[in-house]
Formats: structure tokens, sequence, C-alpha cells
């Protein structure tokens, strides 16, 4: 999907917020009438915005088409501060502390190398943090799921 409106952007976020909001709830938090709402959703699927039923984005079809897996070194007595300061980063995605080489692990998403290496410098800034290490994601061959584990539960 090239453009979103400010409309569909709404939507992304409500649904975001709250993944089991029905369309008339949806409705009320972005003010719009019930049949602009499914027509934004319909919308966003046929594009490939929302994909699993409608309730995860899917980063490339809204324009984020680069993924970096960043390892960090990072000060262990400032790791709370740093993972703090990540959190502040809307490029980051997730944060795990981590074992083995490295300290902290981040998914990172830009529209393109250029935003890349800026978020990368800005993570770089963060006081506490040494040295990454940078790998990127050339394509999604398996989405997240659970739905494998689920089923080993039964």
């Amino acid at each position: 999907m090239s453009t979103l409106d400010p409309l569909d952007l709404k939507l992304l976020l409500a649904l975001v917020a709250d993944p089991r909001a029905q369309i008339g709830e949806l409705g009320e938090q972005v003010g719009a009438a019930r049949n602009t709402v499914q027509a934004h959703l319909r919308r966003l699927l046929r594009s490939g915005a929302l994909r699993d039923g409608g309730r995860e984005v899917d980063l490339a079809a809204i324009g984020y088409d680069v993924v970096a897996f960043v390892t960090l070194e990072v000060t262990h007595r400032e790791l709370d501060g740093v993972i703090a300061a990540l959190r502040k980063q809307p490029a980051v995605l997730e944060v795990y502390e981590i074992s083995g080489r490295g300290d902290v692990w981040c998914r990172i998403a830009a529209r393109d190398v250029p935003s890349l290496h800026v978020a990368l410098r800005s993570v770089l800034r963060i006081r506490g943090v040494i040295r990454s290490e940078t790998s990127l994601a050339l394509h999604e061959h398996i989405p997240y799921r659970v739905q494998p584990l689920l089923d080993g539960l039964l």
C-alpha cells in the first residue's frame, strides 16, 4: 500500500491498541461512520497492510521495507538506561536482553537504508551502548506465529 490516509493510520493505531475492537468501537474511536471504517479496513486488508485476519500490520506494505536485527554490546551498569532509551526510539520494534555474543538484541524497521542509518546512529548515541552489529533481513519466510506451539498443547 503506497499511501495511508489519516483515517487509515488512526484505524491501524486503534487495532494495535485493541486487536479485539469491533467495527462500531473502532468507528467511535476514530470519529468515523461504521461503513467508512469497514471500507477502510477492507482496503487495508486487500492491500496487505493488515494480515492474519486484519489485526497485524505488515511493515513492508505500509512502506517500511528495511528490517534490521541489531545486537548491542552495552556497559552492564547502564543496561536499564539503554533499554529505557531504546523504548523511546520509534524505529525499535522489539528489544531482548540476550546471552552469548552481545547483551541486547533489537529489531528495527526503516523506510529505506538512509532511514536505517539515522536510526542506528541514534541507537549508538545512547549512553552505555559500546558497539553494535547489524544484520539486514532480506526476506521474511515465516512471519511471527504461535499456532504450532498451541497445536502442540492439544
